[in-house]
C-alpha cells in the first residue's frame, strides 16, 4: 500500500471498526478493500471509500454495518448468507458495492434472490411507463398533448387510477352484467316461448329484432364495448401490442360474433339460407360469454389467475404429462382386467381403451360420477390405486403453482396500492 503509515489500517463500515495489516489488503476477497492496497494519493483513496483519517489511517465507508458483517462471514469462513429481516435486494446491493456477485450466494439464497428479482422485474415494467419525464421538471415540446394521452390511457387500463376511471370501470362492470343476465334469460323455456318464432329466433339481428327490448340491450352494450375498445386502441402508446394483449384479443372476441352474425343476417335473407345458418349464428351468440372475462380488467382475482396460469405453464404441462401418463396405464390395464380376459364377466363399459380413459380421469380426479364401475376383484383394487396414484400426482405441482398464485397476487396488488396513493393525491389536490 502506497499511500497512509502504520502497520496496519482500519476500515469504519456504519460505525463498526475492523483492522487488517497492510499486507491482508493486497490479496483481500473483496474487490473495493483491495483496491486501498493500490491508492496512490487521498484522492484515489476517496474515490474506493467515503472518507478518510489521515491521523488514525481510517478509512470511513457509509454503508449497511449488519450486511458486512455477513459479508465478513463469507471472507472466514466461505458461507454468504442474506442477513435476517433485511431486503434481498437491499443486501445484493450490498454485495455489489463491495466486489461480490450473487453466485457467491449459498443455493438456498440464490433462489430467493432469484424470485426476488423477478418479482421486481414486474414491479420495475409496471412503473416504468409512468416514470418517464416525471421528477425532472422539463417537458419536451408536445408534452401536453402526451401527457393528456397518458391520462387517457390510466383512465381505460387502470381502474384505480383515478375517479374517473373507477366510475369507468364501474359502468363498464354494469354492461357485463346486464348483457349476462339477457344472455342467460334467453336460454329460458319462458323467453323461448314468449317469441314463438323459430325462425326470427335464428335471424335475431334483423332490424325487426333489435327493436325488441332484448335486442335495444343487446345492440346498447355492444356500443358501449365497442367505444371503449375503439378509444383504448386510440389511446395505447404501441398499436400492435395492444392487438397482441391476451385482454384485448377476448374484448375482440366477444364483439365481434355480434357485427359477424348482422353481416350473415344480411346476405342470407332467404329463410333456407337462414336455417342453415342457425347454427353458426347460435355459436357466434353464444361467444358473448366471453364478456365475463372482461371483468378481469376490474378485479385482481382473475388477473391474478392469469397472470398465475401465464408462469406456471410448464407446471401445467408436467401436470397434463402426469395425467395422460397415469390414464394411458391405468386405462389400458382396467380395459384387460374388466373386459379384455375371458373370465366370464365382461364388463361392458371397458370395451376399449378409449372408454376406460374416462373412468380414469373422473377416477384420479375424485369425482366419480358412477356411470362406470369395475365389477371384478382385480379391476377394484386396480380402481383403489389409481385413485390414490391420482391424490399424489395432482398434489405435486400444486405447492409450485400456489406459490405463483401467492406471489402474482402480491405483485398485483402493490401495483393496486401504487395507483390507490395516486387516487389519493388526486384527492387532496
Amino acid at each position: 500500500m502506497n499511500f497512509g503509515r502504520g502497520p496496519s489500517v482500519v476500515l469504519n463500515v456504519g460505525g463498526t471498526r475492523y483492522s487488517f495489516s497492510r499486507e491482508v489488503l493486497k490479496d483481500f476477497p473483496l474487490r473495493r478493500v483491495s483496491r486501498l492496497h493500490g491508492c496512490l494519493s487521498e484522492q484515489d483513496v476517496l474515490e474506493v471509500c467515503d472518507d478518510y483519517d489521515r491521523e488514525r489511517n481510517e478509512y470511513f465507508f457509509d454503508r449497511h454495518s449488519e450486511a458486512f458483517g455477513f459479508i465478513m462471514l463469507y471472507v472466514r469462513h466461505g458461507h454468504l448468507r442474506f442477513v435476517p429481516h433485511m431486503c434481498e435486494l437491499s443486501f445484493y446491493n450490498e454485495m455489489i458495492y463491495w466486489g461480490l456477485e450473487g453466485s457467491h450466494l449459498d443455493y438456498c439464497c440464490q433462489r430467493r434472490l432469484d424470485d426476488r428479482m423477478s418479482e421486481t422485474c414486474t414491479y420495475y415494467a409496471a412503473e416504468e411507463p409512468n416514470s418517464g419525464l416525471e421528477g425532472k421538471g422539463r417537458r419536451p415540446p408536445g408534452a401536453e398533448g402526451g401527457k393528456w394521452l397518458e391520462r387517457m390511457r390510466r383512465t381505460f387500463e387502470e381502474p384505480t387510477s383515478s375517479v374517473a376511471a373507477q366510475v369507468l370501470a364501474t359502468v363498464s362492470i354494469l354492461f357485463v352484467i346486464v348483457s349476462m343476465v339477457v344472455l342467460c334469460a334467453s336460454t329460458l323455456p319462458e323467453w323461448r316461448a314468449a317469441e314463438n318464432r323459430s325462425v326470427e329466433e335464428q335471424s335475431r339481428y334483423t332490424a325487426e329484432s333489435v327493436r325488441e327490448p332484448s335486442g335495444i340491450i343487446e345492440a346498447i352494450c355492444i356500443g358501449w364495448f365497442t367505444a371503449e375498445c375503439i378509444v383504448r386502441f386510440i389511446v395505447s402508446k404501441n398499436k400492435c401490442e395492444f392487438v397482441r394483449r391476451p385482454l384485448n384479443i377476448i374484448d375482440l372476441l366477444a364483439i365481434t360474433p355480434y357485427y359477424i352474425s348482422v353481416l350473415m343476417t344480411v346476405f342470407t335473407g332467404e329463410n333456407s339460407q337462414l336455417q342453415r345458418a342457425g347454427v353458426t349464428l347460435r355459436v357466434l351468440r353464444m361467444m358473448r360469454i366471453f364478456w365475463v372475462i372482461k371483468l378481469a380488467r376490474h378485479f385482481i382475482g382473475l388477473q391474478t389467475l392469469g397472470l398465475t396460469l401465464k408462469r406456471c405453464y410448464r407446471e401445467m404441462v408436467m401436470l397434463l404429462v402426469f395425467i395422460c401418463v397415469a390414464m394411458a396405464i391405468f386405462s389400458a390395464l382396467s380395459q384387460l382386467l374388466e373386459n379384455g380376459l375371458d373370465l366370464g364377466t365382461k364388463n361392458k363399459d371397458y370395451a376399449s381403451i378409449p372408454a376406460a380413459c374416462w373412468w380414469v380421469i373422473i377416477s384420479m380426479t375424485t369425482v366419480g360420477y358412477g356411470d362406470m364401475c369395475p365389477i371384478t376383484v382385480p379391476g377394484r383394487i386396480l380402481g383403489g390405486i389409481c385413485v390414490v396414484s391420482g391424490i399424489v400426482l395432482l398434489a405435486l405441482p400444486i405447492t409450485f403453482i400456489y406459490h405463483s398464485f401467492v406471489q402474482c397476487y402480491h405483485e398485483l396488488k402493490f401495483r393496486s396500492a401504487r395507483y390507490s396513493r395516486s387516487l389519493s393525491a388526486e384527492f387532496l389536490n
